[in-house]
Formats: C-alpha cells, structure tokens, sequence
C-alpha cells in the first residue's frame, strides 16, 4: 500500500536478499539502480531483524560473488539501517509460503503495509497475494515508479 505524505504517495517495500546481492554483483542492472534510489522520497524500504540477519549472512559468505569486504558489507547493513523503516514482527503465521524460509519476509511486508515485495523469485512468494503485497521485480519496480519505461 502507498503510505500518504503531505506531497505525495510513498510506496512501502521490502526487498528481498536476492534483490540487494545482485546489486552489490554488478552495478549495470535494475538491482543496482534500486539500491542507488534508496533514500528517494517516493518509496522506503522496510527491515526486520531476522531480514538484516539473512542480509548479512548471505553477504559474507566467501562465494557471495560481489568484491565487498566484510567491513565495507557492515557498511551497506549500516546505510540500510539508516535508511529503513525498522519493524519488530509480533506474530508468526507459518507456514505461508511454499518456501517457508520466505515466510518471515512476507510477514515484514505485512507488518509494514507494504505492497511490495522486491525480488528475483516470484514464485517463492506466491499466496502473498492474499495479505495485499505483490511480489515484483527490480525492474517491474523502477517503472512503477517512474525510472524506466
């Protein structure tokens, strides 16, 4: 859903892990220019503990396939906390999804009012439909909100 601003609508996102490394693989793709527009007024992301955990997890495994160090992964984790609407999750509803390591980032997107779930893997995420959220892609997302046509 669209969170009202005294100027405009801001989408409220979530995007998944998929989504954030392969901005950090390439800076040629939708990924990338996502992660550049992060701070834009017209969307936020939203983040959980359990989401920045996987976030940091997947990141610093040695085969993460981006040339980031450690120290400079803690610094995007940093800059996406800074940036984030952080959310606490108080329910559970397990499981959801077909994938149930997916569940806890629709229940982010749930908590949040998002309507959006960015992400690579658009089946793992049907059934999202049911709470309001849509699963898209980077570039289904940038045109959404104008970037690209």
């Amino acid at each position: 859903m669209k969170v009202e601003t005294a100027l405009s609508k801001v989408y409220q996102v979530v995007l998944d892990t998929n989504v954030l490394v392969a901005a950090l693989r390439s800076r040629r793709g939708a990924s990338y220019r996502l992660l550049t527009l992060i701070g834009d007024p017209r969307w936020r992301i939203n983040l959980s503990v359990p989401l920045l955990l996987e976030y940091e997890d997947v990141l610093k495994r040695p085969d993460a396939g981006h040339l980031l160090s450690p120290e400079q992964v803690d610094d995007v984790l940093d800059f996406l906390c800074a940036s984030a609407s952080l959310r606490d999750i108080f329910y559970l509803w397990r499981p959801i999804l077909s994938d149930p390591k997916d569940d806890f980032v629709l229940e982010l997107a749930v908590e949040s009012g998002c309507e959006y779930i960015v992400t690579f893997n658009m089946r793992d995420f049907a059934g999202a439909e049911k709470f309001g959220v849509t699963a898209i892609r980077p570039r289904e997302f940038l045109r959404e909100l104008g970037e690209i046509s």
